[in-house]
């Protein structure tokens, strides 16, 4: 039986993707949209406020394409806090012109096989910092899900800790070439959702997303042992932005 690595675990996270019922939102007379409007705001507000204590963080995007209008990620201490964050948001107005075409639960993970002998991550500032982050505010994110393969020769799990530590330092030498220009962060979602992990990728040049993940696929664990789902990319919504989103040429 080959061996498992051991993980570190921090924040938990909650992909949510919302999408607009506009016929029913431009049904909607302008002072119902004003109050769920108003309402929207007032809840996003006090689900970022969590960021001044660090005891959390929110980030909202306009999704591109047709598979959703919308991006909230949220990061919570505890799997409760997320439930909590989750019914809010669903008791809102804003809520109940939305569908929710896609979702993702997991959790902040660093590996061994990222940490230096010796080292404790839940003390280390810098490592501690990467379990705790705080969203970044980067102008474009792109999410998606994705497994590492479990077939015939090419079945990660069967594999050596010492071939897999191999290989994932090679991978990871890519991943630090694009530092100050893409911002990672892994969350596991093994017994949590459908996929085993969750990436998310932070960039103020979209191409970025492109070019990483291109090279990447070259690389032996993703050219033998990557399974992707789909691909979600947008573009940062501030607070100003949402609404003009919900109330540019609505009559």
């Amino acid at each position: 039986m080959s061996e498992a690595i051991k993980t570190y675990d921090g924040w938990y996270a909650f992909h949510d993707f919302r999408k607009i019922d506009w016929k029913k939102w431009k049904s909607l007379n302008p002072s119902e949209r004003q109050q769920i409007i108003e309402e929207l705001q007032n809840t996003l507000q006090k689900f970022s406020a969590v960021e001044n204590d660090r005891k959390g963080s929110l980030g909202q995007y306009a999704v591109l394409g047709n598979k959703a209008d919308l991006l909230f990620i949220h990061l919570r201490p505890t799997i409760d806090e997320l439930n909590e964050v989750k019914f809010q948001f669903d008791k809102t107005g804003f809520a109940d012109v939305t569908s929710t075409p896609y979702s993702y639960i997991s959790v902040v993970e660093l590996s061994a096989y990222t940490i230096p002998p010796g080292v404790d991550p839940y003390s280390d500032p810098a490592f501690r910092e990467r379990l705790e982050p705080i969203l970044p505010k980067t102008q474009y994110a792109c999410f998606y899900p994705m497994n590492k393969r479990r077939s015939g020769e090419d079945n990660w799990y069967m594999l050596s800790v010492e071939e897999r530590q191999r290989m994932m330092r090679s991978h990871g030498l890519i991943g630090r070439s694009y530092a100050g220009k893409v911002r990672q962060i892994i969350t596991g979602s093994v017994g949590f959702d459908d996929w085993e992990w969750g990436v998310s990728l932070f960039s103020d040049d979209p191409l970025n997303f492109k070019k990483l993940v291109y090279e990447m696929r070259f690389d032996e664990v993703s050219a033998r042992f990557g399974e992707f789902g789909p691909f979600y990319v947008g573009s940062r919504l501030t607070s100003e932005g949402l609404i003009s989103l919900l109330t540019d040429n609505i009559k």
